[in-house]
């Protein structure tokens, strides 16, 4: 592996792309195979998706809800321990005084929890004729930005609808992140229209590497997945998708190819924040 400024300039990401059931043990199970699957395979960070040990949905929250730590964390935990990775664990319905949130736990190669990313912008959507949902019909939103360091870069956090704010993936590409994570579950109205544009659009505008999360499709599900799962590189190229079924994907992420970019186009050291900003008002 080659060192850029001091950190490992090359590493594998892996994205498990799981069917999930509805049976919370049977999920587990299942992501800690796959996640033993990718380690095999030279994958140093491992990401599951968005509500990985659960169905999807305003009526599963509660009843899947734990807290943290809890039976499906811990779980979490003994999987990065055992293969010696970073994993970010999707995200899982939490409990906690009273109130649920969509949340995503990170874990370290030792197994201690890294990061804890409560979903920020709730996924409260109406397409007349197509879908709405509401997540605030039973969730929380979190207020907290979510950062972490690992020994190849810095990396942000985000949750499925979290994609669509702009200004969050630039207050961590301003923090010093190179990857921005967003285990997310897109459906098959907003899926085909917008879930590789905004990954795109957020790679190239902060050169950054963009990876997603989604659960493999179920067409028996109450709320289906667009499936999906992708990498983008900081040129905005897709440099790694699934098809919609359950998979593990891999892409080799190069921070040289991150710091070529923004030689060539310099946009971070151009910003004119003389005319404008953009600012975290968290504590």
């Amino acid at each position: 592996m080659q060192l850029v400024k001091g950190v490992m300039a090359n590493f594998r990401l892996a994205l498990i792309q799981l069917q999930v059931s509805a049976v919370k043990t049977e999920n587990l199970n299942r992501a800690f195979g796959l996640v033993r699957t990718a380690a095999a395979q030279g994958a140093k960070i491992v990401v599951l998706p968005e509500c990985f040990n659960s169905p999807y949905g305003t009526k599963y929250f509660p009843e899947y809800a734990e807290r943290i730590p809890g039976e499906s964390t811990q779980k979490l935990s003994e999987m990065a321990k055992e293969c010696g990775i970073y994993l970010i664990g999707g995200s899982i319905p939490e409990e906690d005084a009273g109130k649920l949130y969509n949340t995503c736990a990170v874990f370290g190669p030792d197994g201690t929890m890294l990061a804890k990313h409560r979903k920020i912008h709730l996924f409260d959507i109406n397409v007349p004729g197509k879908i709405r949902f509401q997540e605030s019909e039973t969730l929380s939103p979190g207020d907290r930005l979510s950062v972490f360091d690992t020994p190849y870069c810095k990396i942000g956090l985000g949750i499925c609808y979290d994609i669509r704010f702009a200004e969050l993936a630039q207050i961590y590409t301003q923090k010093g992140c190179q990857l921005l994570v967003y285990p997310g579950a897109f459906n098959l109205t907003t899926g085909p229209a917008h879930w590789e544009l905004l990954q795109r659009g957020r790679a190239v505008d902060n050169q950054v590497y963009v990876a997603t999360a989604s659960p493999a499709r179920d067409e028996r599900a109450a709320y289906v997945a667009w499936g999906h799962s992708t990498v983008v590189n900081p040129w905005g190229e897709v440099i790694a998708k699934a098809s919609t079924e359950e998979t593990v994907i891999y892409a080799d992420i190069d921070l040289k190819k991150l710091a070529e970019v923004r030689q060539q186009i310099p946009i971070l050291s151009q910003k004119r924040s003389d005319l404008y900003a953009v600012e975290t008002k968290t504590k």
